[in-house]
């Protein structure tokens, strides 16, 4: 471009597809600003955007354009982040709503109706169970869970003519009990379904899951991804493949992004790969209205950019911390399949690599200690705390420490938290991003009141 000084001077790149990781963390999203030269994409405070003319308010509201209605459907600084974590996650759209939780759901009901059924595998976060057997159940979605994701045979009895959906977590919460990502895409593959994957404790710093067969990626962004606990969000990722034309060929209709509207077509016809990700922005997060605000969608694009140095960080803290733990005679044992001794160390190494001091395998820095003496021992051992916070929350600059028995898994059956391994003694760790030695330090005096 010329500048007014007359000066040939090179445009600023705004495709980011070919950088590394490192790069389009930084800068995947973003837009020139025109009028003021903003270096920053700027918060977007409007709820609505004014129409060329009346044949663009006509072509909005029918779908032959893409650009903003109303922000309960998108925004241009949620955009920003919708892109960005589209990039990270190697997808080909993503979708930002106001929680994790709106993320599972409108995820899972651009999929499912009432009548229809979702499988799930059993080790997941204990608010996502609850939201399948509270609200799922209430809107006729039945959800069933299989124990054990290396057992053909249980898949085969879970799965059923009307399933919709495969449902998993990279690193379950609170456990850190890796799943084999690329065992339950075959599964999903041979079945015509497609497979959604939480990937909040993982992060696309850590592993990607659609590069492991993945169809659709949920996150709860409150975590890792916006990293300091200030701004609730969360987002759904297209991966754009899974053939959805197949699958009702195959007997397994999703007719919000199949079905013919007149004039126009399907969402297939319409947006290709990205069909599943506007008919989630479109057919659900429009109609339900869970829309995340700008805010907390510019503090999500703003913590995106630190986000593999943080994760580097939070993995290393947590070997060191996981290794002497384990080493300590008030535990019984330490649930996290990054280190040498976890019976899943294998698969985390294969699937998330090892850190760069060759420590242990690169899974998060969300895992549970056994504490010696049940509920009490675990009482005495968080109260003598100074350090970790004593709050629900994961995925923070700050440590944080929860009971999982008498809080996320209060409501369960004992005999399914007895298969889930929520024992009375189970603390689940978020470790920050202090100083190890601190952290060590707070939690031997932690220890020292069991």
């Amino acid at each position: 471009m010329t500048t007014a000084h007359g000066n040939d001077v090179a445009q600023p790149r705004t495709d980011w597809a070919d950088f590394d990781f490192d790069t389009r963390q930084v800068h995947a999203g973003e837009y020139p600003d025109l009028n003021t030269g903003l270096r920053v994409p700027p918060i977007a405070l409007s709820a609505g955007y004014v129409f060329d003319d009346f044949d663009d308010q006509v072509d909005r509201f029918a779908g032959r354009s893409i650009d903003p209605i109303y922000s309960r459907q998108g925004n241009p600084t949620n955009g920003v982040a919708e892109a960005r974590l589209a990039s990270l996650e190697g997808g080909v759209a993503a979708v930002a709503v106001s929680s994790g939780q709106a993320a599972i759901s409108a995820a899972l009901f651009t999929l499912a109706k009432g009548g229809d059924h979702i499988v799930s595998t059993a080790s997941i976060y204990g608010g996502t169970r609850i939201l399948f057997g509270r609200s799922f159940n209430r809107f006729g979605i039945d959800v069933d869970y299989v124990w054990d994701a290396e057992d053909d045979a249980e898949w085969e009895r879970a799965i059923r003519p009307n399933t919709k959906a495969i449902y998993t977590e990279t690193i379950p919460n609170p456990r850190n009990d890796v799943t084999d990502l690329a065992r339950i895409a075959a599964v999903a593959r041979r079945f015509n379904l497609p497979l959604v994957v939480d990937n909040t404790i993982g992060s696309p710093a850590l592993i990607r899951p659609i590069e492991h067969g993945a169809d659709i990626v949920v996150h709860s962004t409150t975590k890792f991804l916006t990293g300091h606990g200030a701004a609730v969000g969360g987002a759904i990722v297209d991966g754009g493949t899974f053939d959805w034309e197949a699958a009702e060929s195959a007997g397994r209709a999703y007719p919000l992004i199949t079905d013919v509207k007149p004039g126009l077509g399907s969402m297939v016809d319409r947006f290709g790969q990205g069909a599943y990700a506007r008919a989630a922005r479109e057919a659900v997060v429009n109609d339900i209205g869970p829309s995340l605000s700008p805010f907390n969608g510019f503090l999500l694009h703003q913590g995106m950019e630190t986000l593999s140095l943080r994760m580097e960080r939070h993995v290393a803290s947590s070997l060191e911390i996981a290794a002497w733990l384990e080493q300590q005679p008030e535990v019984e044992a330490v649930d996290y399949a990054g280190l040498p001794s976890s019976p899943l160390y294998e698969l985390a190494k294969r699937d998330y690599g090892l850190t760069a001091a060759g420590t242990g395998a690169r899974t998060g820095s969300v895992f549970g200690v056994k504490v010696r003496g049940g509920v009490d021992g675990a009482r005495a051992f968080v109260n003598g705390l100074r350090v970790f916070s004593r709050m629900t929350g994961i995925g923070d600059t700050r440590s944080m420490v929860i009971h999982p028995l008498t809080s996320t898994h209060a409501t369960f059956a004992p005999e399914v938290n007895e298969r889930l391994g929520i024992t009375p003694g189970l603390l689940r760790l978020s470790v920050g991003l202090e100083s190890p030695r601190d952290l060590i330090a707070d939690l031997r005096a932690g220890l020292d009141r069991v």
